[in-house]
C-alpha cells in the first residue's frame, strides 16, 4: 500500500485523474490523503466530491473552508456566492447522500506511525498536536450531530481572534474552525490575522506566518490552502500542498513515506 496527500483539488475533476494516472492509483491497494477543499471554484465540483466519496476506506479526507461552505449552504441557510461551482452538487439526485458523507470527515488526521498530522490551513504553535486532534474531535462531533445545522448558520466570523481554553459554545468552535480552515498569518500569542492572503513575505505588522514559529514537538503537518505559498515553507517540517491548481497552477500530490512529489500542470 502506498499513501499519497493531494493538495486542494477545488473541483479539478479531469486533473486530479490526470495525476493519479502518473502513479496508476489504484484503491485496491494505495490511499489518497486529501488535504481539504475538494470542491468549489473549478468546473467539475460534484465529480470530484463523488470519486473521493467513492473510495471509501481507500480516502483519508480534512475538510477545508470551501467544503465546510457547501455545508453552510445546505445546512445552515448561507447563499451560494457569486463565484461558487456549487450548483451541480446542490441540485444533484445524490445530493443528500454526499452532504451527508461530507459531514463525517476530519478536521485534523494523526499518523502517530508517522508523526504526522493532515490539515487543511495548519496548527497553531499554540497547540500540541494532541491538543489539534482533540479540539477537532468537539468540532466534529457537533458537525455530525443534531445541532449542526445551528453551528452553520453561525459559523462565519473572525472572531473570537485568538484561543481561549475558558471559550464556550459557538465562539469555542468558531476559532477552532478557523485555526484548522483559514489561519495563514498568527501572531506570538496565537492571535490570528484573516484578511491577508498573500504570500509569506506579506505577514502583517506583528504576525508570522503559522509555520514559521517553533513547536514543542516535532510533528510534520501536511496542510493545504495556501496557494500563494507555492508549496514552499522552508522547513521540511510543514508540508505545504496547494500549489494554486485551481489558478492555473500545479495539482501537487505527494508520497507520504518517500516525499517524492507528483505534479499535474494546471
Amino acid at each position: 500500500m502506498t499513501d499519497y496527500a493531494i493538495g486542494d483539488i477545488q473541483g479539478c475533476y479531469d486533473r486530479l485523474r490526470d495525476v493519479l494516472a502518473r502513479v496508476s492509483f489504484s484503491p485496491s491497494r494505495d490511499r489518497l490523503w486529501v488535504a481539504g477543499d475538494l470542491i468549489n471554484r473549478g468546473p467539475s465540483s460534484l465529480e470530484t466530491l463523488r470519486y473521493i466519496e467513492s473510495l471509501g476506506s481507500s480516502a483519508v479526507v480534512v475538510l477545508g473552508n470551501h467544503d465546510l461552505h457547501l455545508l453552510a449552504v445546505a445546512l445552515g441557510g448561507h447563499p451560494p456566492r457569486r463565484k461558487d461551482t456549487l450548483a451541480d452538487i446542490l441540485e444533484a439526485p445524490d445530493h443528500d447522500r454526499l452532504v451527508a458523507w461530507l459531514r463525517q470527515q476530519n478536521l485534523c488526521v494523526r499518523d502517530r506511525t508517522r508523526n504526522l498530522v493532515m490539515v487543511h490551513a495548519g496548527v497553531p504553535h499554540i497547540w500540541s498536536a494532541g491538543q489539534a486532534e482533540a479540539y477537532a474531535r468537539e468540532v466534529e462531533a457537533i458537525i455530525r450531530g443534531d445541532d449542526a445545522g445551528e453551528y452553520f448558520t453561525h459559523m462565519y466570523g473572525n472572531e473570537p481572534h485568538c484561543w481561549d481554553e475558558n471559550l464556550r459554545g459557538m465562539d469555542r468552535w468558531r476559532v477552532i474552525t478557523n485555526y484548522f480552515t483559514r489561519m495563514r498569518f498568527i501572531a506570538q500569542d496565537g492571535t490570528l490575522e484573516l484578511a491577508t492572503k498573500e504570500a509569506a513575505a506579506s505577514a502583517p505588522n506583528g504576525y508570522k506566518p503559522w509555520f514559521e514559529y517553533s513547536r514543542e514537538d516535532d510533528v510534520r503537518v501536511v496542510f493545504g490552502h495556501w496557494a500563494a505559498l507555492e508549496g514552499q515553507t522552508g522547513s521540511n517540517q510543514f508540508i505545504g500542498l496547494d500549489t494554486g491548481c485551481v489558478w492555473g497552477g500545479l495539482l501537487t500530490m505527494m508520497n507520504l513515506d518517500t516525499g517524492e512529489k507528483i505534479h499535474c500542470d494546471c
